[in-house]
């Protein structure tokens, strides 16, 4: 895998035309595989012999898997991720509740409120940058930052730090001493806002989880308390701020699917579908680990190896989407549905709000400027630093009206 990221399309299409499960070598050599094929991903995700917790990565287990290696985050963070069974649920019920379809509507207003703000002061950095500014810094990250740290109650002073703190974790190209300085780092900071909650609780997620704990010791440890902040912040906001930069990236280089919404012809949450699975904000996500050797698609996967979910490949998979799926198609439809959120016990929980907040921003942001292009060229963009997210890092436009 390369350490770099860059824009993953024509690699996994090289590796879908040898099979939908190949070997792969993760940072620092690390063996390791990864499920590309649509069909073998969807088994994969919900096979009953496949695990997260790290107990079952052999080479882990082993010692040797340094302290500073880029993904031991992913393997060892303590949370939903890294659960399995009875742990898996109690985790997950003690969040869920934040983002059921009712709680996610009620917070509708709020969307469209703080999406209506942040586009008058993307008008407003255009203005003062000639013209052009970076949709992803001004819409794009506030929008699904302001909203995922507002439902945990987490004080506006902290959301530019741990931005970047998500951004170092998930990246794979950095150094062992960078890599554990961000997990610490992140971890200060999430501490100092628990105990900030703890002693000044409110009508948010972080309150109600410290009140769980406090209640029933044995329901929330304090390592699964920072665990469940991080990997909720973390993927609370990187995929919707991918999932809107790449549907904006995509509307602005297929004209003709913009007008196709703009007529009636598909609807906003046919762009965010075909968005997710066109140009999926996750390209590869660690891990999952078979607790025997598995055979998936004719290729045995031995036990204890770490497993990337390729969701990228996956969603551009001819197999599953036909010989079109190359093509950005809005009124794709019906069909084979993606696997961008996931699959199985561990799908996507806030999949109903990033959904939600993706159609209330596109919707928006096109209404206010229906002219708005790129400012330059695709291929002259910065890609992610990171073989984990798939999208940009910046996203300089003219907002016009």
């Amino acid at each position: 895998m390369d350490p770099s990221g860059g824009c993953p399309h024509a690699a996994n299409a090289r590796l879908l035309s040898r099979g939908a499960v190949t070997a792969v070598v993760l940072p620092g050599e690390v063996e390791g595989m990864a499920v590309l094929g649509h069909d073998a991903l969807r088994e994969f995700l919900a096979h009953p012999d496949v695990a997260k917790d790290a107990k079952h990565f052999a080479a882990l287990r082993s010692g040797a898997i340094a302290d500073g290696w880029p993904l031991k985050t992913f393997a060892t963070v303590q949370g939903m991720t890294t659960a399995d069974g009875a742990d898996h649920r109690r985790l997950r019920s003690l969040v869920s509740k934040a983002f059921t379809a009712r709680r996610v509507e009620e917070l509708r207003p709020r969307v469209e409120a703080l999406t209506t703000s942040l586009l008058d002061g993307l008008d407003r950095a255009a203005t003062a940058g000639d013209g052009v500014a970076d949709l992803r810094e001004h819409f794009a990250l506030p929008l699904p930052m302001g909203v995922i740290c507002e439902l945990l109650g987490v004080d506006a002073e902290h959301h530019d730090r741990l931005h970047h703190l998500s951004n170092r974790i998930v990246a794979t190209d950095i150094g062992p001493a960078e890599a554990v300085a961000a997990n610490r780092e992140m971890v200060e900071v999430l501490s100092t806002v628990a105990a900030a909650r703890t002693d000044d609780p409110g009508d948010d997620l972080i309150s109600a989880l410290i009140a769980a704990r406090e209640a029933n010791g044995d329901r929330l440890g304090p390592h699964e308390l920072i665990g469940t902040l991080m990997l909720t912040i973390i993927a609370g906001h990187e995929t919707t701020l991918n999932l809107i930069t790449n549907a904006v990236r995509a509307l602005c280089a297929h004209r003709d699917q913009l007008d196709l919404v703009r007529s009636g012809g598909a609807s906003w949450g046919d762009v965010v579908e075909e968005t997710l699975r066109w140009d999926s904000p996750v390209s590869y996500f660690p891990f999952r680990y078979p607790t025997r050797d598995l055979t998936l698609d004719g290729t045995v996967i031995p036990k204890g190896t770490p497993v990337l979910a390729g969701y990228s490949a996956a969603g551009r998979d001819k197999k599953a989407h036909g010989p079109a799926a190359d093509r950005f198609d809005v009124t794709r439809g019906g069909g084979t549905r993606h696997l961008s959120l996931g699959h199985g016990a561990h799908y996507c929980m806030g999949a109903p709000l990033a959904r939600m907040e993706s159609t209330v921003a596109l919707s928006r942001l096109f209404a206010r400027f229906p002219d708005l292009e790129l400012a330059v060229p695709e291929a002259e963009l910065p890609r992610h630093a990171s073989f984990v997210g798939n999208s940009v890092q910046a996203l300089p436009v003219r907002p016009r009206g």
